[in-house]
């Protein structure tokens, strides 16, 4: 039995999340369903970080037990030829038995993408959140250093959250704005539920001049999550990259790939 690591990428506009679930389309049902063809027997996938309807990956790590025997480019180019559009098999590594792809990851990087701007856009309207009203990205940055570490991040996980700790660490958060984009990018060793997408809410009403800078500081002290922002749409939300260690092997994700486009 061969432990297999997959890397895949996908358009999450027309699923319902990650996680199979009966009679829904999600990518879990039909990756699982491409790779059993090539396997020619079932296949079952762990993921490393399950993301919701509407919420895109251009990184995630994912991987399954086989007793097929296939080259790496036969497990690309076979699950990609049985996969939709929307989803792509980007690589394929055999790993030890001992890999978990949601286990053996140090970190997950997240990618929150903004268009402000006064017009919507018709182009990116699935790959983006619309704020129409200006964003002042030096509030949002000054906010930062406060969620930065280990904290209990109560306050930014929602109410259907099943994590039996709400401590998580931000390694590293930044805003920065890209002419008409506002791009926030966010690396954890962990996220809860809706997570990015809470914090990214909560950045975009101190960006507005809704709040101060040192509200998210409040925010966060308080662990209450009915005292904080609206959660961001979707839409703006890509896990973009997994780190795990070195001694793994696996390809590079594409966790610093440039620009609003690739998105």
């Amino acid at each position: 039995m061969a432990r297999i690591a997959v890397g895949i990428e996908y358009d999450g506009t027309a699923f319902s999340g990650w996680q199979g679930q009966t009679g829904q389309r999600t990518v879990q049902g039909v990756a699982e369903a491409a790779l059993a063809r090539i396997a020619d027997a079932p296949v079952a996938l762990v993921c490393a970080g399950r993301t919701d309807a509407g919420v895109h990956a251009a990184g995630q790590v994912a991987h399954f037990d086989t007793e097929a025997v296939r080259p790496a480019r036969s497990w690309v180019l076979g699950a990609n030829s049985e996969l939709p559009a929307d989803v792509s098999l980007c690589w394929a590594h055999t790993v030890p038995a001992h890999f978990h792809a949601r286990y053996s990851a140090q970190a997950r990087t997240y990618r929150y993408l903004i268009l402000n701007r006064t017009a919507r856009s018709a182009l990116h309207r699935q790959r983006c959140a619309f704020v129409h009203r200006p964003l002042e990205v030096s509030r949002m940055a000054q906010a930062c250093p406060a969620l930065l570490g280990e904290h209990d991040f109560s306050a930014l996980r929602s109410s259907e959250c099943q994590a039996k700790s709400a401590v998580r660490c931000i390694e590293r958060l930044t805003v920065e704005r890209r002419e008409d984009w506002v791009v926030i990018e966010v690396t954890a060793n962990a996220f809860l539920h809706h997570m990015v997408r809470n914090l990214a809410g909560l950045l975009i009403a101190i960006g507005r001049g809704d709040a101060p800078p040192d509200w998210a500081a409040q925010v966060l002290a308080g662990r209450d999550r009915t005292r904080s922002a609206a959660t961001a749409p979707a839409q703006g939300l890509c896990l973009v990259a997994v780190r795990y260690p070195a001694a793994f092997g696996l390809p590079v994700t594409p966790g610093e790939i440039q620009g609003p486009d690739r998105l």
